[in-house]
């Protein structure tokens, strides 16, 4: 079985992975989620907060084990993982990008937004930016527009309850490879169709731009994790496997991973 790191994206933290992490260990796999720097229950002062401190806690987490992982990001999670891993190349098996920024060499995450594709963003329709170094907040009606449609009031009031503040500066800075081999990294892209945050259009001309070995899409919103837990795992279960038996490849539509 496969070896997961699960990375949060924006005003979240390893609380998003609580719903996947217990299914994904009772099909075998092994499983890790970390806070980023300045996110969830880590004190990181927001001025050392950048995408070089992502990568090197991504990087500390992967080294902590001599066998190469499934590094799965959700959201800027996706701008992490790609910084991470021009740091860990020979420690990363595959590449998943959940519903996530997944920038080339030299892209920040605020570039891709302004691509055509990204017209009707609802985290910057709904976020406000104060302080200095600035920091970004999304709140209520606007978080659950933007992240979580397709959840029930329950499950909403639980995630917005556990949002936190976001550092500004990982949004603006371009993606460095310091080793332009993690280009050859396998990638994965699973699609959420009623996206709010990252708009479908935008997630699919990532998917054309950059390339990736499977693309899996998911009639659900910003926060899969949550909303289609049971089919997140389901598809992260299948790349875990196949990566870890060297048969990966080819487009994997959800429809044929139920009834398995």
């Amino acid at each position: 079985m496969a070896r997961f790191v699960l990375v949060h994206g924006a005003f979240s933290g390893a609380w998003v992975w609580e719903p996947v992490i217990a299914e994904l260990e009772a099909a075998g796999h092994r499983v890790e989620a970390p806070d980023l720097p300045g996110s969830g229950d880590d004190r990181t002062p927001v001025e050392q907060v950048n995408l070089d401190a992502y990568a090197e806690r991504i990087r500390a987490v992967l080294a902590s084990d001599p066998e190469p992982a499934v590094l799965v990001g959700h959201s800027m999670g996706g701008v992490a993982i790609t910084q991470a891993a021009g740091v860990a190349r020979k420690r990363i098996a595959l590449l998943v990008y959940v519903a996530a920024f997944m920038p080339a060499d030299g892209q920040s995450l605020v570039q891709l937004t302004q691509l055509p594709e990204g017209e009707g963003d609802q985290v910057q329709a709904n976020m406000v930016v104060e302080g200095e170094p600035p920091v970004a907040s999304l709140t209520g009606e606007g978080a659950r527009v933007a992240c979580y449609g397709n959840c029930n009031e329950v499950q909403v009031s639980w995630a917005i309850g556990h949002m936190g503040l976001q550092p500004v500066a990982p949004f603006m800075e371009p993606v460095k490879l310091a080793d332009p081999t993690a280009n050859e990294i396998p990638r994965a892209y699973v699609i959420c169709a009623r996206d709010q945050a990252i708009p479908p259009a935008l997630q699919r001309r990532m998917v054309s731009d950059r390339g990736a070995q499977v693309v899996v899409e998911i009639d659900t919103d910003h926060s899969p994790w949550l909303s289609a837990t049971g089919e997140l795992v389901a598809v992260l279960d299948r790349l875990g496997r196949e990566s870890d038996a060297g048969t990966l490849g080819g487009d994997v539509l959800l429809g044929s991973l139920e009834g398995e």
